[in-house]
């Protein structure tokens, strides 16, 4: 585990905090008048999900969290459990609960390799490709009149994911979407 300073700890970096691994999502380092400098962060706790508002301080430090990224095939989602094989070895199945995987959990696919985060010999996350496609299964017809500004509507997406999307988009129609931020980013195949 490497040692950061207050002014190392930027986005996408992993730490330790009070003994829990947490996830830096903003970072901000700034001066208030004649005081010394102060690192304004948001961080989000990896095994609860849980995001706090932290400030490091000049002479502060924090660890590197040691995290181990494990490769893996998902398989099936059953009853609140995400079934998954080494991509090596398919005998070798686990399970992990939805409440790890977070958002993640409504993006899986059947034979979508991830990225198995293992902190103290514990998975406590999953990383996707941040771009998915993903068949529209469920939309709603589309409605002219006040669309000045492009209108949008709510669609399903296969695994149960709801996402925004332009009003052309129609059932069938495959979509791809960054998984980070669920945002719709282009149609793919007209159905």
């Amino acid at each position: 585990m490497s040692v950061l300073s207050y002014n190392e700890i930027i986005p996408k970096k992993i730490i330790v905090h009070e003994g829990q691994p947490f996830e830096v999502l903003s970072s901000h380092v700034f001066r208030k008048q004649q005081r010394k400098p102060v690192n304004q962060t948001k961080l989000r706790n990896l095994k609860t999900g849980k995001v706090l508002e932290i400030s490091f301080h000049q002479a502060e430090t924090v660890l590197e969290a040691d995290m181990e990224k494990r490769s893996a095939k998902f398989i099936y989602k059953n009853r609140g459990e995400a079934w998954f094989t080494d991509p090596e070895n398919p005998k070798d199945r686990f399970v992990v609960t939805e409440g790890i995987l977070g958002e993640n959990g409504q993006y899986l696919k059947p034979d979508l390799l991830v990225e198995l985060l293992v902190w103290n010999e514990e998975i406590i996350g999953a990383r996707l490709p941040i771009k998915m496609e993903f068949k529209v299964v469920e939309a709603p017809p589309s409605v002219k009149g006040n669309t000045a500004q492009g209108g949008t509507k709510l669609v399903t997406l296969e695994g149960g994911a709801t996402v925004n999307v332009p009003m052309f988009i129609n059932e069938g129609d495959i979509v791809r979407i960054n998984t980070e931020t669920g945002e719709y980013n282009e149609r793919v195949e007209k159905a």
